[in-house]
């Protein structure tokens, strides 16, 4: 069954560039992101692993943990790498997944149970469906999946906007409407009764009786985030 919204993200140990990890125990009391990649030596995942490289700071600041996954050998991203800093300006600056035995993919339901043989052997459209964003919370639930197609490059800006609506409507009885960016009005969550929301808020600007719209609460820095 595919992975969806309030799962459980499986656990599993692994070899990553950063050495063998357990990941439950490696996201620790943070959040984390898990992006995969069908292929080392790929020219969309090239910039996207360049550009994480690049806006790592923005994911430490909110307590995010980045990791990588891609269907191959940890000596394969080695070399990767230094092409991803020559070309992209950046090297990974984060642990990435040696996936090779495909069994964090098969575990996440990005690639069918039966896949076995040499990694190596593979092409990229083999692995097409191995282009899963995770976000997952400290709780270790599963808080949100994108898939991308090969051709589109991921926009990773959406996903820390995503995290920041996360973590505000974890902390708050809110919720995000469309488009919303961090310091925006927000919508006092449906779950919540007008008495309550009193106590909470105040007074709200009414539109409709579903919709009772205030300014943002004030967002706490996540425990271990810079100031």
């Amino acid at each position: 069954m595919p992975l969806t919204i309030g799962d459980t993200a499986p656990d599993f140990r692994a070899k990553t560039t950063e050495g063998e990890i357990s990941f439950h125990e490696w996201i620790g009391d943070s959040w984390a992101v898990l992006f995969s990649h069908p292929k080392d030596f790929t020219p969309v995942c090239t910039t996207e692993l360049g550009y994480m490289a690049k806006i790592k700071p923005e994911f430490d600041r909110r307590n995010v943990k980045i990791i990588g996954l891609s269907v191959d050998s940890t000596a394969d991203h080695e070399g990767w790498a230094r092409d991803i800093e020559e070309t992209q300006g950046a090297a990974p600056n984060y642990p990435i997944i040696g996936d090779d035995d495909f069994t964090v993919s098969k575990l996440y339901g990005m690639l069918p149970a039966e896949v076995s043989g040499d990694a190596r052997s593979r092409t990229p459209a083999d692995n097409q469906t191995v282009r899963n964003v995770f976000v997952i919370g400290p709780d270790k639930k599963i808080k949100l999946v994108m898939v991308y197609p090969m051709t589109t490059g991921r926009n990773f800006d959406e996903v820390l906007r995503v995290i920041d609506s996360l973590q505000l409507t974890a902390e708050h009885k809110v919720s995000t409407p469309v488009n919303w960016r961090p310091g925006e009005d927000v919508i006092i969550a449906g779950s919540v009764s007008n008495e309550e929301a009193r106590e909470l808020f105040g007074s709200w600007e009414e539109p409709k009786p579903y919709i009772r719209i205030v300014p943002q609460p004030r967002k706490e820095a996540p425990a271990g985030s810079a100031a």
